[in-house]
């Protein structure tokens, strides 16, 4: 390669990128201008990244009942305002902007980049104010970023509750992405942890550190007599209304997923029952991140996952995604320079 060609191959990167809402042929491998850093900003080397849920919705725009407005506005009303996906990254940092303190070149770093989405490509930057962090010193980069969607999301949902040891926790939906990391990180904090999953996933539940775990398939947990302190629905199909007499007083409902009726009502409903009932997932904090970084290399957290994908792949990670089935994360390998 000569010199010019050289200049020009740092300047670009591969990227997969939707222009279209519908469905997992929307998406394509698209030569970008690589991103330059900020003053405050980070040029993160992507090795990998995850297909979740939050990215098949994106993409769809398949959101619950009465969210598709909402939907619109964050995403776009009639192409995606964000066409590159991917809501977190593991990787090697390349560059730092000049007011840059906490990360240098070279550094290995995880970071949850939310709803502003951009992991699904070679260079991503964030700001280092931002959910990130350095990597765990004891997992590869593909099994590192499978901490972050699930893990980030399920601790913002714990962070609004005080989970004391002996705590009764159920994780409705216990095998996906967000349900591993719910089962693990409430297992951490001293819980007596029951996951909801279906029969094939018992095992890997169990395995987690469930105490308990109920195939849905062969009994619905609100039939049961038990009432816990927290229950985290990562299905959406436990609405206040269904689970009230399964919440102990003064106990929790996190609504991972939830349809705008039970977002709207979700504070009055707090407000009559003395139970918390939030869709509120709070904002993603590097400090929570570190957290999950030192509960991996303490062996307390395992990241969990199903497959992995190439970037050249991206379409086949999306129909595996939207079919339901996936266990964990599926994981996107996008670089390995």
């Amino acid at each position: 390669m000569n010199g010019k060609s050289r200049q020009k191959a740092t300047r670009t990167m591969s990227a997969a990128v939707y222009r279209r809402f519908g469905g997992p042929g929307q998406v394509s491998i698209e030569i970008l201008k690589k991103p330059s850093p900020g003053r405050n900003d980070v040029l993160v080397n992507v090795r990998a990244s995850t297909v979740s849920a939050a990215d098949r919705r994106a993409r769809s725009r398949d959101v619950p009942k009465g969210l598709q407005f909402l939907a619109a506005v964050g995403v776009g009303v009639l192409k995606p305002r964000r066409p590159i996906l991917g809501m977190d990254v593991a990787g090697v940092v390349e560059s730092v902007g000049a007011e840059v303190t906490l990360f240098a070149p070279g550094d290995e770093v995880i970071a949850m980049l939310g709803g502003k989405f951009g992991g699904h490509a070679e260079f991503v930057s964030v700001p280092q104010t931002a959910a990130i962090t350095l990597k765990p010193r004891n997992l590869d980069f593909e099994e590192a970023v499978a901490l972050v969607f699930g893990g980030m999301t399920a601790k913002g949902f714990l962070n609004r509750v005080q989970i004391a040891p002996g705590d009764r926790v159920l994780v409705n939906g216990a095998s996906g992405a967000v349900g591993t990391a719910a089962v693990q990180l409430a297992k951490a904090a001293g819980a007596h942890v029951t996951g909801v999953c279906s029969a094939p996933n018992r095992g890997l539940v169990a395995s987690l550190g469930a105490d308990r775990v109920i195939d849905y398939g062969l009994c619905d947990f609100t039939w049961e007599a038990l009432a816990y302190d927290v229950i985290v629905d990562c299905v959406g199909n436990a609405s206040f209304d269904r689970v009230e007499a399964s919440l102990v007083p003064g106990g929790a409902l996190l609504l991972v997923i939830s349809d705008l009726m039970g977002i709207v009502r979700a504070s009055g409903q707090s407000r009559q029952t003395g139970k918390l009932i939030t869709a509120n997932v709070g904002a993603y904090r590097a400090e929570d991140l570190s957290y999950l970084v030192d509960l991996a290399e303490s062996g307390q957290f395992r990241p969990v996952i199903d497959r992995t994908y190439l970037l050249a792949d991206i379409v086949e990670a999306h129909r595996f995604v939207d079919t339901g089935r996936k266990r964990g994360n599926v994981v996107l390998r996008v670089g390995t320079r």
